[in-house]
């Protein structure tokens, strides 16, 4: 199994690099930022700094959109990237909640995306790609220029397509129940399609939090730092939920019912374990969604996503012990599961 850090690129960037730094020297391959232009610095020049003052690790958004960027315009920054630091680095892609709604605009459609991914790692690889009745290619592009594209998901048709099309999938909670239909969706649907199902790279994404014991008080803590995911998916499931209805054979009730309680959500707290929005979030979601306790409850639960099939676990560190978790990661979980 791989590792990856997930940060939000607030100022200073320095600091975001100096993590970064740490995680590589700990074992992790893939380091992650968000990409919301509105609520944080621009991921794309901190990515070049961290490809400067790092060897190995491969960096990129977690995740990026087709609505904020033109499309030859991010394929060109990442072969730039990769240009100069080798292939090293990764195109996640989603909707955009955060980047398109802050920007008081709607998320992208599948088609939108379906199509964007296309023209993306095409360009970003050396070919060719139709910009609405154009064709363009980078005339400056090395031979072995190479970029994958790793789509996130949660809706049927949106999982369907991610096995059908993108290089990899990202699914942003580790429920070991819900990572295993998902994962299945996304394998038949590559199967489906004629392609090898290994093929597609599983990334499960949720934040880790360790404690130095199971105390309760221990425990409450670490759930507190990472009661905010729980608000951020319920952002998408609350989509999901418009869409497809409450009860509905196409969206398990086990990521529906918790939102009930729902009321809204204001971005400027979005991914901060200070979000006053996520109150609503029970206990029993945290402890599914997320990773948290001693390190060996962390890595009985990362055998567990392994066994279902999951390539890479991304932690994300939006809390009050990053050092902690990144030097305890490299010196216990990611040896017991590497």
């Amino acid at each position: 199994m791989d590792f990856g850090l997930v940060l939000q690129t607030d100022p200073p960037a320095a600091q975001v690099i100096s993590l970064m730094k740490r995680a590589e020297r700990n074992g992790f391959t893939h380091g992650w930022t968000f990409d919301s232009a509105v609520l944080w610095q621009e991921p794309f020049v901190i990515y070049s700094q961290i490809l400067a003052h790092t060897d190995r690790l491969i960096v990129g958004p977690m995740v990026t959109n087709p609505g904020t960027r033109t499309w030859e315009v991010t394929a060109s920054t990442f072969a730039t990237l990769n240009d100069m630091y080798g292939n090293r680095t990764v195109c996640g892609i989603g909707r955009g909640d955060s980047a398109m709604r802050v920007a008081g605009r709607t998320p992208n459609t599948l088609a939108r995306i379906s199509e964007s991914m296309k023209v993306i790692r095409s360009l970003a690889s050396g070919g060719e790609a139709d910009l609405g009745g154009t064709t363009i290619r980078f005339p400056w592009i090395k031979p072995d220029a190479q970029l994958p594209v790793w789509m996130a998901a949660y809706g049927p048709k949106a999982l369907k397509m991610a096995g059908e099309e993108a290089d990899g999938f990202i699914l942003q909670l580790a429920d070991p129940y819900l990572t295993e239909t998902m994962v299945k969706a996304v394998r038949d649907a590559a199967a489906a399609a004629g392609r090898d199902p290994s093929s597609v790279t599983i990334c499960v994404a949720a934040p880790a939090y360790l404690t130095q014991d199971d105390s309760p008080a221990s425990l409450a803590h670490a759930r507190e730092q990472c009661r905010w995911f729980g608000g951020m998916v319920g952002n998408h499931v609350a989509d999901l939920v418009a869409k497809y209805g409450e009860h509905s054979d196409l969206v398990p009730e086990a990521l529906t019912e918790y939102i009930k309680a729902r009321e809204g959500y204001d971005y400027s707290h979005h991914g901060r374990a200070d979000n006053p929005d996520t109150a609503f979030v029970p206990d029993e979601i945290v402890d599914r969604f997320c990773v948290i306790g001693t390190p060996r409850q962390h890595i009985a639960k990362l055998e567990e996503l392994k066994r279902l099939g999951v390539d890479q676990f991304a932690l994300y560190a939006m809390h009050d012990a990053r050092e902690d978790v990144i030097d305890g990661y490299g010196t216990t979980v990611i040896p017991a599961l590497s």
